[in-house]
């Protein structure tokens, strides 16, 4: 699925994100997705989400 699509991205998915400090090295962080926080349907770095534990980064990939 591709993840800068919003439509593939719905609370409770397990993605993998990367937060705003972790974008020049790419360091990804696993989670559950608890919000969506993009608007627009597509987005070229990402969706924006918010995990359940509170952190906040752009999915750049869907678990399954």
């Amino acid at each position: 699925m591709d993840s800068k699509k919003r439509i593939n991205i719905k609370p409770g998915l397990k993605v993998n994100i990367v937060l705003k400090q972790d974008q020049r090295n790419g360091k990804l962080t696993h989670g559950t997705v608890k919000n969506i926080l993009t608007n627009s349907p597509t987005h070229p770095h990402g969706i924006k989400v918010r995990l359940q534990d509170g952190q906040v980064g752009r999915v750049q990939e869907i678990l399954q």
